[in-house]
């Protein structure tokens, strides 16, 4: 535990001053996980908050070694972030993207696997999902809140950069590669579920009773709800701090990606973080928020991206090609779900309307 704050206390500067700087935004991003975080009934639980991956990371977990359990998780989610993490100097993401256009280089186990499923959905979705978008990202800066609309002219520059083709990976040597300077990966969209997964992995190896995880807009749940039936999970009304409904699950993950989450508004134009990497601006596809459900969190998490990015009907397909399930919020207030959802959703928030799939 100690090698892995000292590493996490090698952040680059201008990211511990961006944390500082974001006190009442931080405070939003607790508001809207607690949104988020299921209903739990029974019990004596080890809770605890944190704070990982751009967010805080809020854990519930039942059972005698649920205390123990709680801090190895957190240490765990704090590790993945060390290492994918675009800032986290030494990490295996910042290492990357420094040798780019250089040698291969090696990196984590859990790092290479990670990437191979990014590029995974990347070709899948027709690259509606990628993780060389980083130049584009980092030129809009939302993190920052810099408000800006990048000129027409440097988003083409970026975008010569940006493409699945451009990431090399050698997963029985666990080394990878950037093919030209100027090339860069940011795991962003696929961060929070990967957190989830990493914690979900100690409550299975410490045999604990029940948890759940909330990172940011990603949710896991391990075991069994301690009062018996299904997680019951709030999914976030874009328009507001509330909720929509309620999702009931037995196991797994969800994700949600909304339009609502780092966004301005210049000239009567709203410009969120959820970028096209074929156009290199958000993407409008007539949808608010994607709400995932998979088995996997860090699948979860790339879906919900890829489908707000490919839009309702390319996206259930998409959604179906990994046996993933999903809830798509139109900007209408017409809310359309995925058939494996259809008896696990309940809308219960005024001003929306379920509807059939595009």
């Amino acid at each position: 535990m100690k090698a892995i704050l000292e590493k996490g206390a090698r952040l680059t500067e201008r990211a511990w001053k961006r944390l500082a700087a974001a006190g009442l935004a931080l405070l939003l991003v607790v508001v809207l996980a607690i949104a988020l975080f299921p209903l739990l009934d029974g019990g004596s639980p080890a809770e605890i908050v944190t704070y990982a991956m751009g967010s805080y990371v809020r854990q519930t977990v039942y059972g005698k070694n649920g205390e123990e359990a709680a801090r190895e998780a957190a240490g765990a989610v704090q590790a993945l972030d060390n290492e994918i993490s675009w800032r986290a100097v030494g990490g295996d993401i910042q290492r990357l993207n420094e040798h780019a256009g250089d040698d291969w280089i090696e990196l984590s186990e859990e790092t290479v696997g990670l990437l191979a499923l990014a590029q995974e959905v990347c070709e899948k979705s027709g690259g509606a999902f990628d993780v060389t978008v980083a130049p584009l990202t980092h030129l809009w800066d939302f993190d920052d809140a810099k408000n800006e609309v990048p000129s027409a002219e440097k988003i083409a520059d970026r975008l010569q950069y940006v493409g699945g083709k451009f990431l090399r990976l050698d997963q029985n040597e666990n080394t990878a590669s950037l093919r030209n300077t100027g090339n860069a990966v940011d795991l962003g969209g696929l961060g929070k579920g990967a957190a989830c997964d990493a914690a979900c992995a100690v409550y299975e190896t410490l045999g604990v009773r029940a948890a759940v995880i909330a990172v940011g807009g990603s949710i896991g749940v391990y075991g069994t709800k301690p009062a018996g039936g299904r997680w019951n999970i709030a999914v976030r009304d874009p328009n507001s701090d509330g909720s929509i409904g309620t999702l009931s699950i037995e196991r797994g993950f969800v994700s949600t990606s909304g339009s609502y989450e780092k966004c301005f508004e210049k000239d009567g134009v709203l410009y969120h973080h959820l970028l096209d990497p074929h156009t290199g601006m958000p993407a409008r596809t007539g949808l608010l928020s994607v709400t995932v459900w998979s088995e996997n969190g860090a699948l979860s998490d790339m879906l919900s991206t890829a489908c707000f990015v490919l839009g309702e009907s390319d996206g259930a397909a998409l959604l179906e090609t990994f046996g993933a399930e999903g809830i798509f919020i139109r900007e209408d207030g017409a809310v359309a779900v995925t058939d494996g959802l259809s008896e696990s959703f309940q809308l219960t928030a005024e001003g929306y309307a379920l509807a059939p799939l595009a």
